[in-house]
């Protein structure tokens, strides 16, 4: 079941996956109706204990959401869900980061604050994270190189420490706020869906939380930007959405980066060759399998496409 789009019903989906299945899931819900999915919603506390059961111990869920504002309060949708997930699906809180969007200044706010951030909050199955990275993501300290004096913390009995000269590293974690351009990162195939996040985000997870040929999911792919950073980043993936038309958007952008990638190889040097074969393999394959709907796996057999039953809604990338 690795390395394929599946179109049908996310929990119902989930149900018919193994327990402790997946190291990692990225993705972002349809949440608060703050965008039109083509009509379908969410059970946000069925979702949760799906991906408990099928996650890994060890392995991390990272959810990209925000709350709406309605009647001037905020929804707290993402705070319930949070506690939710800890108290009922098992979960732990690992961290809550803040995705920063910069963005448009948007003046017209008027009578609130202009919201320029989403919440990611990381949970995890079990005490703590089996791979757990920061060298990836790791930022440039501006002080780089330089002695300076500081550190002055205060301890738990309130007292402060002295401070002491430290030599400033050349890099540093990112923290809990983590800057992000918005947009769809200049990918016209993107623009074809109402609400997608920037490819670096899945990116910056799967290199922190994974290792290679670890197994990523995306409950609800859209436009495939966790499928794309986990092909990128050798790690194999599953990828489900209810929408027939988003299943075939992320397949695009799959097809599109795996074209290139074979164009890329075949610019460099001959003595790529091999890879250039192997890919073309693997692209002559994608085809095939894509509209070989007869092979069905035990695991597909109850998927169907729900806006045309009789098709089956599994699109494989590679072979497993």
């Amino acid at each position: 079941m690795k390395n394929r789009v599946i179109c049908g019903d996310a929990l119902k989906v989930l149900q018919s996956i193994e327990d402790d299945t997946f190291n990692l899931t990225v993705f972002s819900p349809p949440y608060d109706a703050l965008r039109d999915y083509n009509g379908f919603s969410l059970d946000l506390v069925d979702l949760g204990k799906q991906l408990f059961r099928v996650t890994k111990s060890g392995g991390v869920v990272a959810m990209v959401i925000q709350d709406q504002t309605l009647n001037g309060h905020k929804s707290l949708t993402t705070f319930k869900t949070i506690v939710d997930w800890c108290d009922n699906a098992g979960f732990g809180l690992f961290e809550c980061l803040i995705y920063k969007k910069n963005g448009k200044d948007g003046a017209w706010w008027r009578r609130r604050f202009r919201v320029d951030h989403e919440y990611i909050p990381v949970f995890v199955k079990g005490k703590k994270p089996t791979v757990f990275n920061k060298d990836p993501v790791k930022i440039p300290c501006i002080h780089a190189g330089k002695s300076m004096t500081g550190g002055a913390n205060r301890n738990k009995d309130g007292l402060t420490v002295s401070s002491r000269k430290m030599r400033i590293n050349p890099t540093k974690c990112p923290g809990t706020i983590w800057d992000y351009a918005n947009g769809g990162d200049k990918i016209w195939l993107k623009r074809n869906h109402p609400a997608t996040y920037p490819d670096k985000i899945p990116y910056d997870f799967i290199r922190v939380f994974t290792n290679e040929g670890d197994f990523v999911l995306d409950p609800m792919c859209g436009s495939g930007s966790t499928l794309v950073a986990a092909e990128v980043l050798g790690r194999n993936f599953v990828g489900i959405d209810i929408s027939e038309e988003y299943c075939d958007l992320s397949q695009q952008r799959l097809d599109y980066h795996q074209t290139n990638l074979v164009e890329g190889f075949k610019n460099i040097k001959e003595e790529n060759k091999d890879q250039v074969e192997l890919l073309e393999q693997k692209m002559s394959k994608i085809v095939v399998e894509k509209f070989d709907l007869t092979q069905k796996s035990e695991f597909t057999k109850s998927v169907t496409n729900p806006s045309n039953p009789s098709k089956a809604g599994v699109y494989p990338l590679t072979a497993s």
